[in-house]
């Protein structure tokens, strides 16, 4: 293999390994804060706005890894 394959297969990995874990992260925190919500739905807006931050946080792991294939795969 020469190194323009391998640069794309490094991109490859590393984009699809770097959103898994934040794909599980999402689900997981969306499905406990719908629940949190079933259970006591007067913390709906403290539960929401609090669900809505880990997701964001969890979303900028999955950038990284975006960011992370780009270099590999242009630079």
């Amino acid at each position: 293999m020469d190194a323009e394959a391998l640069k794309q297969l490094a991109a490859g990995v590393a984009i699809g390994f770097g959103t898994i874990g934040p794909g599980i992260g999402i689900g997981l925190i969306g499905a406990k804060a719908v629940e949190a919500m079933g259970r006591n739905p007067e913390a709906t807006g403290i539960v929401q706005t609090n669900m809505i931050l880990a997701i964001a946080f969890a979303e900028s792991m999955g950038i990284f890894a975006l960011v992370i294939a780009l270099l590999l795969k242009f630079i």
